[in-house]
């Protein structure tokens, strides 16, 4: 997992903190990020925010040999003809919709789906499967209260922290 402490989930008053004392002054550019980051933070939590779910809410099965095959140079997310692996593509395009990294399914039953952190199996949440909603988690904050839950490129992107 990451180490980086720019790829962690931070409670708003740290990032505030650590982004005011590391620029000396907030402009607007500064100012942008800390709203987008309390946006951020108050986003309702969904698994697909965790794992790669489908367009209804199921969660998607990792395709076999999917590590080796997007590790392909050609398969970067961005192609648009996957004739033969369309399975492998919307597993990819899911995934790449996720914010949270390392979480994986841990049971998948018939009215729960409960995903723990590879890195950490203290880290677990439990989701209804009825309305895909988790278990004494209600926002993105809320999981501040686990030391380390790391963000993923396109969260960092939804933030502004990277283009």
């Amino acid at each position: 997992m990451p180490t980086d402490a720019s790829h962690k989930l931070i409670p708003m008053t740290t990032f505030v903190i650590e982004y005011y004392s590391s620029e000396g002054y907030a402009d607007l550019q500064i100012l942008r990020l800390m709203k987008n980051y309390a946006n951020f933070l108050r986003q309702p939590l969904t698994l697909g925010m965790f794992v790669p779910i489908d367009v209804k809410g199921n969660v998607l099965k990792e395709p076999k040999n999917y590590a080796s095959w997007k590790s392909l140079e050609h398969n970067d997310g961005k192609r648009t003809d996957i004739t033969g692996f369309e399975e492998y593509g919307a597993y990819q395009e899911a995934e790449q919709n996720c914010l949270f990294e390392g979480f994986k399914v841990d049971y998948n039953g018939y009215s729960k789906v409960r995903i723990v952190a590879s890195y950490d199996s203290s880290i677990e949440l439990s989701f209804n499967k009825s309305d895909l909603i988790p278990t004494g988690f209600n926002d993105v904050e809320s999981l501040t209260a686990f030391e380390d839950i790391y963000l993923t490129s396109h969260a960092l992107k939804v933030i502004g922290i990277v283009k």
